[in-house]
């Protein structure tokens, strides 16, 4: 039960688009991530995905819109709704999903594929 700074976890990884699960809860695991660029389109035909910006912001692609979430915002992706997130400038992100979930769902394997790794 000890506190989790989240800046201090943040310093520790400089790549992206590598997810860095810091807490689990629930089934849930909380992670933090660096976006910049575009990301695989993809959905998760079971699992909701919960983003919050800490610091920045990306733009959620969908099909038939774009929704921006700027930095203390949060946005909840659906099951089954095919989505892609890009980021002009670097920003960092914590996501809350069950654990486990490989964060391309289910688009073909990329390099990007993982489903986190603990820091």
């Amino acid at each position: 039960m000890d506190v989790i700074d989240l800046s201090d976890k943040l310093a520790l990884f400089t790549d992206h688009w590598s997810p860095r699960i810091v807490a689990a809860l629930n089934g849930q695991e909380v992670k933090l991530a660096k976006f910049i660029g575009a990301f695989d389109w993809h959905r998760h035909p079971d699992e909701d995905e919960m983003f919050l910006v800490l610091k920045g912001s990306f733009t959620m692609e969908f099909r038939d819109r774009s929704v921006e979430v700027h930095e203390g915002q949060m946005l909840v992706v659906p099951r089954g709704v095919e989505h892609r997130p890009m980021a002009e400038e670097e920003c960092s992100v914590m996501l809350v999903e069950p654990a486990g979930l490989v964060n391309t769902g289910d688009a073909e394997e990329s390099e990007k594929t993982t489903t986190g790794t603990w820091i």
